[in-house]
């Protein structure tokens, strides 16, 4: 059984305590939005046809759900995201590699990475959708353009500028090349990855909702699509809040796995 000292006991209580208040005004900030955007709607202070309410966005949640379209949506959004973030981290990782193994190879690609990156992806809308087709692939391809890029550049700056004294030290005994990046490197990095990876996971959803705003039939990012088409600000507003709520869930899972990891 761990036993503590009463200035670490002091320590954690305090770090609970903080947790708590932070908590506490997160729900109160979000719960005084609500209260407020319902009250201003039902006294008529805005207007609802272009603003909604919170009870307008629950029931056309409740009607989306009873029509069996709710989970669909929001399926085929999240296997997209996934998709397109294990890609791009995977990938993102792998180059990242290979350009703080090889430094010249680093150079040649230095601004060709930093041109695509700042490219605007949306731009290239239709011709990614004549090259890959109106299809999910392309949706995929779209948030692979935006989060890929990110992935490399934040990756392999994290590794380059790993601890040079911790380098330097392995080299005095003859590490390899390999023994000092997974020894040091990638370890080091640990937190930059994670933080790269909290970084995609959102950079994806919007990838996909821009693809889905293009060429989907399905998904939240074509609720929004159609529910502007067509004026239904409520269904716009609705899918928005679901998609936060969405993008909330993955960063808190990514942050979960962080908190459990530091645990160990």
């Amino acid at each position: 059984m761990l036993t503590y000292s009463k200035e670490h006991e002091k320590y954690l209580k305090k770090r609970r305590r903080e947790k708590r208040i932070v908590l506490f005004f997160q729900i109160l900030i979000i719960l005084s939005f609500l209260i407020a955007w319902e009250l201003l709607s039902k006294y008529k202070i805005i207007n609802t046809f272009l603003s909604s309410s919170p009870s307008n966005v629950i029931n056309t949640t409740l009607s989306l759900f009873n029509k069996g379209r709710l989970f669909s949506h929001i399926c085929i959004t999240t296997y997209e995201t996934l998709i397109s973030f294990i890609i791009a981290s995977v990938v993102g990782l792998i180059i990242g590699a290979i350009l703080w193994w090889n430094k010249i190879l680093a150079k040649i690609f230095d601004p060709y990475l930093t041109i695509l990156n700042s490219l605007p992806k949306v731009a290239l809308g239709p011709l990614i959708i004549i090259w890959v087709g109106a299809s999910t692939n392309s949706i995929i391809f779209m948030a692979l353009l935006i989060t890929i890029f990110v992935a490399i550049i934040n990756i392999y700056n994290g590794f380059n500028s790993t601890e040079e004294n911790y380098i330097s030290l392995l080299k005095s005994f003859n590490a390899t090349k390999k023994q000092i990046f997974f020894k040091v490197v990638l370890p080091s990095n640990y937190n930059n990855i994670l933080n790269t990876l909290k970084i995609n996971i959102s950079m994806s959803l919007i990838g996909v909702i821009m693809g889905e705003l293009l060429v989907s039939k399905k998904g939240l990012g074509y609720l929004i699509m159609y529910g502007s088409q067509v004026f239904n600000i409520d269904l716009v507003i609705t899918s928005v809040i679901i998609l936060g709520i969405l993008s909330l869930i993955m960063y808190f899972t990514l942050s979960k796995i962080d908190s459990n990891k530091k645990k160990r």
